[in-house]
């Protein structure tokens, strides 16, 4: 009898698949991009520079530019810690003990109902024009995602662990270490990446209403000497530095859960 041949695995396709999920988005982003080149270069529209006009000029422009953007990161990126810290302390302190969470989850909920333009100003007033009302804006506007979503991993530990930890004699304490918080990493990534979207948008919210430096002044500034190619130039940057911190949280996340693959999508229904 003739043995069969063995068949070669097939190799595994990576940048396939990434090119194949990569391109849909690119071209609709070229698209738009094309749509506003053309509506720009209709000089009816005076207040819509073109995209390479905004280019050309938020290059010239980077010896300003890029201290007002360093400042901005700076300030989003210590909120960001800030409320890593206080969502940890406080979704620990909810999922300890049934009445802090009675008591103090309805107020979480409700420091979000709380308008960003209204409470910028009063930062200002109560902390001064340095960095710290900024961070402390920050701070606030993005625990909450980081606050829920380590309460709801804490709240999803496998009750058979714990029975198991229990019977074994662990304590409280060895129970959070071993079983809930590691239970809680994987939430607390996507609320960390929900948080990151708003960490420059507060942060310049309160930059525009006193500060210094920063992106906020310098959209400002640009504004009023009409300069409106700076300022789409502003607004580029701080899109693309979203998704560079963005990206960063990706990669920690990686590195913190090799073993998790990366969600995929289903084609359909």
């Amino acid at each position: 009898m003739t043995p069969i041949p063995a068949i070669a695995p097939r190799p595994r396709r990576i940048i396939g698949p990434a090119l194949r999920r990569a391109w849909p988005p690119a071209l609709v982003l070229v698209v738009l991009v094309l749509i506003w080149q053309l509506v720009g270069s209709d000089h009816s529209y005076a207040s819509l520079p073109t995209p390479l006009l905004v280019i050309k000029s938020t290059w010239e422009d980077r010896s300003n530019l890029w201290p007002a953007a360093w400042t901005t990161t700076k300030e989003a990126v210590l909120g960001v810690l800030v409320a890593i810290v206080l969502a940890l302390l406080l979704a620990i302190a909810i999922d300890w003990s049934r009445s802090v969470r009675r008591s103090v989850y309805p107020l979480m909920v409700g420091s979000q109902t709380l308008p960003i333009i209204v409470l910028a100003p009063l930062t200002i007033i109560w902390f001064g024009f340095g960095p710290l009302p900024k961070i402390a804006l920050v701070a606030l506007f993005t625990f909450f995602a980081v606050a829920v979503g380590i309460t709801q991993g804490l709240a999803a530990s496998d009750p058979d662990a714990m029975s198991l930890l229990r019977t074994m004699g662990a304590s409280r304490r060895q129970l959070l270490l071993r079983v809930r918080l590691p239970t809680a990493i994987p939430q607390f990534f996507t609320g960390l990446k929900v948080a990151i979207t708003y960490a420059y948008v507060s942060a310049i919210v309160a930059e525009l209403v006193g500060a210094q430096q920063g992106l906020g002044v310098y959209m400002t500034t640009a504004k009023n000497a009409l300069r409106y190619d700076l300022v789409f130039g502003a607004v580029l940057v701080t899109a693309l530095l979203t998704l560079v911190l963005f990206g960063i949280v990706a990669v920690i996340e990686r590195l913190a859960m090799p073993w998790r693959r990366p969600a995929q999508g289903t084609d359909g229904w």
